[in-house]
């Protein structure tokens, strides 16, 4: 796996998350237990923090990044999924980001919320618990969420990662 220092900063991962041979995690970067950062997903913590709770998923060609007055926080049981760009915000526990969406500064995604694929979650805006955020720019669809579904997809990637923990190696 790529995981760098950059000065005096060096990424804490914890012993049990599973991080791809081909993602890259750089600096000030806080990974959880059991969570699983996959292929070319990629957190550069280089001017501020970024923190990955427990069993979260931050899946294929992700970019998370932060900026120097504003952390990227992503809680625990949570999904990101493939080519999304998170910067600056906030998602709380039980949370999804679907495919190729992007959550700017300051966006806080409650517990519970969704953001759709192909979603752009502008500055500032809170997607509250149980709402659907859909569109560009994002729209609120409130009370959308189905009870358990995030959980259940959330788990399925902690099983996920062990597996690749476990079983993955590289034939060349």
């Amino acid at each position: 796996m790529a995981v760098y220092a950059l000065g005096s900063y060096e990424p804490k991962i914890h012993p049990d998350a599973f991080i791809h041979p081909d993602a890259t995690v750089i600096g000030n970067v806080e990974i959880g237990s059991d969570s699983s950062i996959w292929p070319q997903a990629v957190l550069r913590g280089d001017v501020g923090k970024i923190i990955i709770g427990a069993r979260t998923s931050i899946q294929d060609g992700t970019v998370v990044h932060c900026t120097e007055v504003q952390p990227t926080i992503i809680g625990d049981n949570c999904v990101v999924g493939h080519l999304a760009h998170l910067e600056s915000c906030t998602v709380e526990d039980l949370a999804l980001v679907g495919n190729g969406s992007i959550v700017l500064h300051r966006a806080i995604v409650r517990t519970g919320a969704i953001v759709g694929a192909g979603a752009v979650v502008p500055n500032g805006m809170e997607v509250p618990s149980g709402a659907m955020a859909l569109g560009v720019p994002a729209k609120l669809r409130m009370d959308s969420v189905t009870k358990g579904v995030i959980e259940l997809i959330a788990a399925s990637y902690v099983e996920n990662g062990r597996r690749f923990r476990s079983d993955l190696r590289r034939l060349d």
